[in-house]
């Protein structure tokens, strides 16, 4: 498992620091690094983001003023040289809060912090959480929609690729397209469906899903935008 982070801090050198950490640790997916709220902002709306590490003082956009303007918030790691943002930062439900300079003992320990925080909510979503039943193997399968990553049409079979695994079943492109929220699923290609939480990044030819590219289909493209949009 990793988590998807961003770093916003308006010093170049210290979110040169950050995003070198961010870039060694083997629990983190650095999606990007930003001088200010705004366009921190504008990567959110189209990524998912687990976890920011966030400067507070910021030019015209602080890290509190940011903050009280996501409709959806992530994890916060904040990050400052003035220890008297303590007390408030905690006010905002904050993961941790590390002082610069950031030493990499600490860092890690933050980010231990934030993968356990995050795999808590994942059980506690997961008890109640949106499911289907697939049948695989002569088996029957719970699968948690939330850990879908892609379905692929792969013959007479239907392959549904998790965060966990992927099991053939025998069924159709359509079945599942029926059975899944079309608000988090989109059919981008004949051959292809995908979770838009799990997408990283897309071009006018493939959305990137981690390491594997999905092919786009000419008239898809649109609904992959338009569904981002809402995220």
């Amino acid at each position: 498992m990793k988590l998807n982070c961003v770093v916003v801090d308006d010093s170049s050198i210290q979110r040169m620091i950050i995003s070198k950490l961010a870039n060694n640790h083997q629990g983190l997916h650095l999606i990007g690094d930003f001088s200010n709220a705004i366009e921190a902002r504008s990567c959110m709306s189209i990524h998912n983001v687990d976890l920011i590490f966030l400067d507070i003082e910021m030019p015209v956009i602080s890290g509190f003023d940011f903050l009280d303007g996501l409709k959806i918030k992530p994890q916060i790691i904040f990050i400052t040289s003035k220890a008297e943002y303590a007390m408030k930062a905690f006010d905002y439900d904050a993961t941790d809060y590390l002082q610069k300079p950031i030493a990499l003992d600490r860092f890690n320990a933050s980010v231990i912090r934030a993968m356990d925080l995050h795999l808590l909510k994942q059980d506690t979503k997961e008890e109640d959480g949106e499911h289907i039943f697939i049948k695989s193997n002569l088996k029957k399968l719970k699968i948690f929609t939330s850990k879908i990553k892609w379905i692929e049409a792969f013959g007479d079979y239907v392959r549904v690729v998790t965060e966990d695994d992927s099991n053939l079943v025998l069924s159709t492109m359509k079945a599942f397209e029926n059975d899944l929220s079309k608000k988090k699923f989109v059919r981008v290609h004949k051959s292809y469906i995908i979770n838009i939480d799990k997408v990283e990044r897309f071009n006018s030819k493939f959305a990137e899903i981690g390491v594997t590219k999905i092919p786009l289909s000419r008239n898809k493209k649109e609904d992959l935008v338009k569904a981002l949009s809402y995220v």
